[in-house]
């Protein structure tokens, strides 16, 4: 009896520990944005898409943390790729396409989305924070919910769709194939 009350226990934290990366970083969001929107009503200057921003995109590619550009996009390609694969296999309709055009799919793909790259936007955020803080020594959480989810967004989206359309143009997968299949 005490193991099936241990196993729920498991099983019912199972389920939150997905989230537990997500939630820190938006505590930490939360932390920052007082003081971001006292400067900003301070200043008049809401950062957000404006040159200073921009510049500030240029500088982050040049000073620390650099390799995040070249990783998390890396990674994200990787992560749409697997999807984009299980998308073709399972006979389901491209990413792409079915987010933009067809209205009844929209919910669960951007839910499948969100499962899959939930965890890596928030270390996209969590690194794009610490490196406002050691490039710039101050943090603007507006910046870092803009360019984190960006830099994994787009290249997740692209690849998932790409992978898709080349899977199911590629025919039969070596797996697929029958052992007698000669080419």
């Amino acid at each position: 009896m005490a193991r099936k009350s241990e196993k729920s226990g498991a099983s019912r934290f199972a389920k939150y520990r997905d989230w537990i990366l997500p939630i820190i970083v938006l505590g930490i969001l939360l932390a920052f944005t007082p003081h971001a929107l006292y400067r900003v009503f301070k200043t008049g200057d809401p950062y957000l898409f404006t040159s200073q921003f921009f510049g500030d995109m240029l500088v982050r590619l040049h000073g620390l943390g650099r390799l995040r550009f070249v990783l998390q996009p890396t990674v994200a390609i990787l992560l749409g790729i697997r999807d984009g694969r299980k998308d073709a296999l399972a006979g389901a309709t491209p990413f792409l396409w079915g987010v933009i055009f067809h209205k009844e799919l929209r919910p669960r793909l951007m839910k499948h989305m969100l499962t899959s790259v939930r965890n890596i936007v928030a270390i996209a955020i969590l690194l794009d924070l610490i490196s406002q803080y050691l490039i710039f020594h101050l943090v603007r959480p507006g910046a870092s919910l803009v360019l984190g989810p960006v830099l994994i967004a787009l290249p997740y989206s692209c690849a998932r769709a790409l992978s898709n359309r080349i899977a199911r143009r590629g025919g039969p997968q070596e797996s697929q194939r029958p052992v007698n299949f000669i080419p």
